[in-house]
């Protein structure tokens, strides 16, 4: 505005006539003459030199333009040099950088947008209707003069005066009342009925005192223009509707009536009723309330509305029926405003008690039409209301913002809600105790199912659980569930979905969604393909599904049971499941399961403190050796990584965090000192080192519970404090095991491949140098199936296999071999049944090709696919020795043997994506199951590894009906479920041995994670799917006779510490129970087993053919050898007895053989017919009891007639150092990098344990090679 001013001003004054060039003309003014009214130019500077020019002062402007037009051809140049200063510094180096924008200015012309707001009628529209706050403001001004209007009738109606208002109003009409009647009311209405009449003065004239009336009009007045003003807003051209609404009649008999009464003053006591003002007061509170919720942004309040449009309601009809009764009731009885309350409240709740009743027919039919009002508004609104409470307890409503400040909560997010997927997650997640305050916002784009609803609605989860029903993808829903204020969110994906393409990308844009809405939180983020996770390596946490399964299947084949070590390590548990059973292995199984990872740092621990500035061996051996804890790992204050046994090098430091296996955490554990060490029993100490150390028991106490950390025997026998054995350093040293060092010399801890100090054969070492082996050399693999997979150091091939020499049992150019036998394999073949060559697959193949495994110990790998797999796969592992693919199918015989499974140590079965999801439920495995057992018969020695969709079904493995011993199994397994164990299923045989696995067990893995952020990158590491320099790795070593004389897990881990530098983590037990039926050793009832019982005496019986199912076979024989009888009839009588004879032998024979044989002839007539040679096949009936245990858990060696014998296998994890060793265990190792001896150059295999031992030199020249 000031510029438009300046410039009207100089326009002015160029136009005076008394200038001195006033003749000056358009054609002598330049292109600056034009200056537009939104550009600042020059036009301030030569304001204000334009008066100098002149004498006579400047015009007043008495025009506005858009433009100036400055004619300065009056001026001359020396003059404007003269006067004109500079321009400042910053504009001339602002025209230097734009040049002269002059030239832009000429054809631009100022558009004004939006004009039709300028006028007076949208102007009042926006700050009356469009605006939220000014019409909020509007919208409570409203309300508050209508319950200002009820209030002032309230105010009449307390002083009003019958009486004096018939009287003032009318005192002509009543000194002429012909009936001459001057009985008060009461006693007119306690006369007869022939004196009932009805005055009528009463009810249209009141007393209103002068006050009140002058504030009623004021406020109608008010309401009236107001009314009136939005009515000229609002009009949409039909001004009848408007006219007709509700409102506006109320509105016009509540306000014209006043207005009148001014200029008509003997009206002025007219009955006006102004209690329908609430009414009005309704529609404004609803009109207020829905402005509030848009100013707030809060669009989900339809429950908040109608509940207020409900109660406003009932309060409306309340108040209306009140007024009018008491009004109408001036004319008859005279009852009070409470009175009229008190009738109302009686009638509209049923009750009606009859002792304030109306009297005269005017109220009683207000009455009427009130309740009839009542039955007709009152249902529609309660209708109203339990549609929206229907819906929102299918959509949950939302979670307060209140709450989400002062309380703790995270968000589930997941596609589909199984009940087996919210318990496992509600068990972990509140199994730790720092947890129980924690509020869980579940968040699912589906309805909840009759069993979740079923469980939310029990106590210990309703009260903690909040279930909304919504899309992460929308923000109106992440606003819903709080997620700006989550303490976290788990993203989970749906394994079950037939297409886990697809479920990948809706997990992916969930936490793309999140992390835009709340970039704070913390992102948990569950995956299932591996070629998916690189688009959600911004999370916080990430577990892939297919990565976790096929790496630890792959373990599964060269350390038992890995799949069951790892469970266990990633679920919570206080080590008390099976406690109470009577047997030893399901105590000490149960026992040891409650041990997990922790973490604390050496400064502050009472563990490891007195450690600082020794190796890390050192710290590791005297930890377990004192309190019965396992050190596995550390992490530098400087370092990010975590490092698995990094070796005696290691020194420890005071801000290293320590990462231990224990049954609880430092923190919740209580220290109880040995005093009897002091008073010199004589006892023979089990571990030996350079100096007595005192001897402590440690107690891990959680709450109330103590339990020892030394003990599995039952716990009623040393009242719950154990002490692990004292310590004399006389007569318990074994010369052979040396004492851990404090500071270990690392060149002499060799890695060592057996306990004993036996040495492996040379012949073996000669055999890795033959031509075939120095194909191998070390390296990364050049093709890697995805992005984002880790880079592990493998044996690779010299040179890349063609595809046509992967393909098994096909030929090529290259070679002829066609069957499994003509490689001529020396170690046994590693089979993996899968669907298809997906991505994931790889990572089966490299833990088993790591760098780490000797040569020798390579196993061939088989892939038995049901799809051929596409090149981008064949690319990607041709580079690996030894791996072949093979296109068929599990359920085919002919595939299997045509793969090689007869010379296989190990068969994984790999869940099929097809048969995940089925349409009843826990029939997803039904296929796999009844394949795995087909084989388990078929191939008893075959160590077969299967994984299942749903955990409940491991009870079908192996699974024999008349089994007493699993069926008390089943009975302990739904004892722990009933306590709320978290490991219900850990007691079943096959997941014990590490034979099924689901990776439904791994989901806590993720949800741990959120109190321990340190356990994905630890399970990683173990499992070898990340590779660490300077971490260790996990392996196992088996026991055998000539090391049974370390007697005690506290000496082996000891002799491991001292000799090779290597940590133990825990045991792999296999043991051989015979089960007498009569004689049980588990608790079952007696009529559970008196069928196996009877089975079991048959059995016994020596006479075979008083068994049922043989005579049948030998008659079906019998019947089939009568039908062949024809084919000898030709035959001279003189041979007629050799054959016969020769029938009887056959039919002997066949008569007597077990179903293992006919099993074993099928197999052998197969393997003829498909061109296969038979003589690697072996009887498998004829296997010993080494080869057994070899292979744990196998099933039963007999038939099953006499299936007494029984070998079961287990993990301790952990074990006490006092636990005696035995024959064929198997022992979890964490070795230390052999690539943290020689930085500087790639290592490759381990050498023998005897050239080791022989100088370690050799040892270090070995690996550079």
């Amino acid at each position: 505005m000031q510029l438009m001013q300046e410039g009207a001003s100089v326009r002015g004054d160029s136009a005076e006539p008394h200038t001195e060039h006033s003749a000056g003309s358009l054609d002598n003014m330049c292109s600056e003459c034009y200056v537009n009214q939104s550009f600042v130019n020059d036009d301030g500077t030569v304001i204000d030199h334009k008066p100098g020019s002149s004498t006579a002062p400047p015009p007043q402007s008495t025009s506005c333009s858009s433009g100036v037009i400055l004619d300065i051809s009056t001026l001359k140049m020396e003059q404007v040099e003269s006067e004109v200063p500079p321009l400042p510094p910053r504009f001339r180096f602002r025209d230097l950088l734009l040049g002269d924008q002059s030239f832009q200015n000429d054809d631009r012309v100022q558009v004004e947008f939006y004009v039709n707001e300028n006028t007076f009628k949208e102007r009042l529209k926006l700050f009356f209707i469009k605006n939220q706050r000014s019409s909020l403001r509007i919208r409570v001004f409203n309300f508050s003069l209508k319950l200002l209007t009820c209030l002032l009738y309230i105010i009449r109606v307390m002083t009003d005066n019958p009486d004096q208002s018939s009287s003032s109003s009318h005192s002509v009409g009543q000194q002429n009342n012909p009936s001459g009647n001057s009985k008060c009311v009461d006693c007119q209405w306690n006369g007869s009925e022939q004196d009932r009449e009805i005055n009528w003065e009463l009810i249209f004239w009141v007393d209103r005192k002068a006050p009140v009336w002058a504030i009623q009009v004021i406020v109608a007045i008010i309401s009236f223009l107001e009314t009136m003003l939005l009515m000229y807003l609002s009009y949409k051209g039909n001004i009848w509707e408007q006219i007709f609404q509700v409102s506006f009649l109320l509105e016009m008999i509540n306000t014209v009536p006043f207005i009148i009464t001014i200029f008509w003053p003997s009206i002025r006591n007219i009955f006006i009723p102004v209690f329908l003002n609430c009414w009005l007061a309704k529609c404004a509170l609803e009109n207020m309330i829905n402005d509030v919720h848009r100013a707030i942004q809060r669009t989900n309040s339809a429950m908040f509305n109608q509940v207020l449009i409900l109660i406003c309601t009932l309060l409306c009809l309340v108040f209306t029926g009140t007024c009018g009764i008491q009004h109408l009731e001036r004319a008859g009885k005279n009852l009070t405003l409470f009175n009229s309350f008190y009738f109302c409240i009686v009638t509209f709740s049923t009750v009606g008690f009859g002792d304030v009743t109306p009297r005269i027919w005017p109220s009683q039919l207000l009455v009427v039409i009130m309740i009839c009002v009542a039955l007709v508004v009152l249902p529609l609104q309660f209708e109203e209301l339990i549609y929206l409470w229907m819906e929102r307890q299918k959509s949950g409503g939302n979670y307060s913002r209140h709450r989400a400040q002062t309380e703790k909560h995270i968000v589930l997010c997941v596609s589909a809600l199984k009940i087996d997927l919210l318990m496992d997650f509600l068990n972990e997640f509140y199994a730790h105790p720092r947890l129980q305050d924690y509020y869980v916002v579940i968040l699912c784009p589906s309805e909840m199912d009759l069993q979740v609803r079923r469980v939310l609605q029990i106590p210990l989860w309703s009260q903690r659980v909040i279930y909304l029903q919504g899309s992460v993808l929308k923000d109106q829903d992440l606003l819903r569930a709080k997620m700006d204020d989550a303490e976290a969110c788990f993203i989970l994906s749906s394994r079950n979905e037939g297409d886990r393409t697809a479920a990948d990308h809706q997990t992916i844009l969930r936490a793309w969604a999140v992390k835009d809405f709340a970039p704070n939180c913390p992102l948990y983020v569950q995956i299932l393909k591996p070629e998916n996770k690189f688009h959600v390596k911004f999370a916080d946490h990430v577990v892939c599904e297919e990565e976790f399964k096929y790496a630890m299947l792959a373990l599964n084949c060269v350390c038992p049971a890995t799949s069951t070590l790892v469970t266990l390590l990633v679920h919570t548990s206080r080590g008390r499941e099976g406690q109470q059973s009577p047997e030893q292995w399901q105590r000490m199984y149960g026992c040891c399961s409650g041990n997990e990872v922790y973490h604390i740092r050496l400064c502050d621990s009472k563990f490891f403190g007195e450690y600082n500035g020794k190796s890390f061996t050192y710290a590791s051996f005297h930890a377990h050796k004192k309190y019965g804890v396992c050190l596995i790992g550390i992490k530098r204050e400087e370092n990010k990584n975590i490092l698995l046994n990094p070796g005696p090098r290691h020194i420890m430091a005071a801000t290293d965090t320590c990462y231990y296996i224990n049954i609880t955490k430092e923190e919740n554990s209580a220290f109880i000192f040995n005093q009897e060490e002091r008073k010199g029993r004589p006892a023979g100490g089990l571990y030996d080192g350079p100096s007595q150390l005192p001897v402590h028991s440690i107690i891990a106490s959680m709450g109330t519970v103590a339990m020892d950390l030394q003990n599995t025997s039952p716990p009623e026998d040393s009242g719950g404090k154990l002490v692990p054995p004292t310590v004399n350093g006389t007569g318990s040293r074994r010369p052979s095991i040396a004492p851990v060092q404090e500071l270990a010399d690392s060149s002499s801890i060799l890695p060592c491949d057996l306990l004993s100090d036996q040495s492996e054969d040379d012949s073996v070492f000669t055999d890795e140098k033959d031509s075939s082996c120095l194909e191998y050399v070390k390296g990364y693999p050049p093709n890697s199936p995805y992005i984002g997979s880790s880079p592990t150091l493998c044996h690779l091939l010299a040179e890349k296999a063609p595809f046509c020499c992967l393909r098994l049992d096909q030929g090529c150019r290259h070679n002829s071999f066609e069957d499994a036998k003509a490689y001529g394999f020396k170690n046994k073949l590693i089979i993996v049944s899968a669907e298809t060559a997906g991505n994931g697959l790889y990572n089966f193949i490299v833990p088993l090709r790591a760098y780490y495994r000797s040569r020798k110990e390579l196993n061939p790998i088989v892939l038995l696919l049901d799809n051929p797999p596409d090149h981008h796969f064949l690319e990607a592992i041709c580079c690996f020795p030894m791996v072949y693919y093979m296109a068929g199918t599990m359920d085919n015989l002919d595939s299997l043997l045509q793969c090689g499974i007869i010379y296989a140590d190990n068969l994984v079965v790999v869940d099929k994506e097809s048969t995940m999801s089925a349409e009843e439920d826990y029939m997803a495995d039904a296929k796999t199951i009844v394949n795995v057992q087909t084989m388990f018969r078929l191939f008893p020695s075959l160590s077969i590894i299967t994984e299942l969709t749903h955990p409940s079904n491991m009870r079908f493995m192996q699974f024999r009906a008349k089994d007493c011993y699993s069926l008390a199994l089943s009975k302990l397994e739904k004892k722990e479920r009933d306590k709320g164990s978290n490991l219900a299923f850990m007691f079943r045989l096959p997941f014990a041995a590490g034979r099924v696995f689901s990776i439904s067990m791994l989901d806590t893995l993720l949800y741990q994670s959120f109190v321990k952020d340190y356990m994905i990158l630890i399970a990683r590491l173990l499992l070898g799917l990340d590779t660490t320099p300077g971490s260790g790795y996990l392996c196992a070593m088996k026991v055998n006779e000539e090391d049974l004389w370390i007697s005690t897990y506290g000496r082996l881990f000891q002799k491991l510490c001292s000799s090779s530098a290597e940590i133990p983590i825990g045991i792999y037990r296999t043991e051989c129970h015979i089960f007498a039926s009569s004689e049980s050793q588990v608790s079952v009832s007696v009529d559970d087993c008196e069928d196996t019982k009877d089975k079991a005496e048959e059995a016994r019986s020596t006479d075979q053919t008083d068994h049922p199912l043989l005579r049948k076979k030998s008659m079906q024989w019998a019947r089939r050898l009568s039908k062949k009888g024809g084919k000898w009839q030709g035959l001279s009588r003189d041979s007629s007895k050799e054959h016969s004879q020769r029938i009887t032998q056959q039919r002997l024979s066949l008569y007597r053989r077990s179903e293992r044989e006919e099993l074993s002839d099928l197999i052998r007539n197969r393997m003829r017919h498909l061109g296969l040679p038979t003589s690697g096949y072996e009887d498998l009936a004829n296997l010993t009891a080494s080869d057994v245990m070899n292979r744990v858990n196998l099933g039963y060696l007999q038939d099953e007639q006499n299936d007494q014998q029984n070998t079961l296998s287990y993990v301790l994890i952990n074990p006490s150092p006092d636990t005696r060793l035995e024959l064929n265990d198997i022992v979890y190792l964490i070795r230390s990098d052999p690539l943290a001896h020689v930085p500087d150059e790639p290592p490759v295999n381990h050498s023998t344990l005897k050239e080791r031992h022989k100088s370690g030199l050799e040892t270090r020249e070995d690996a550079h090679h």
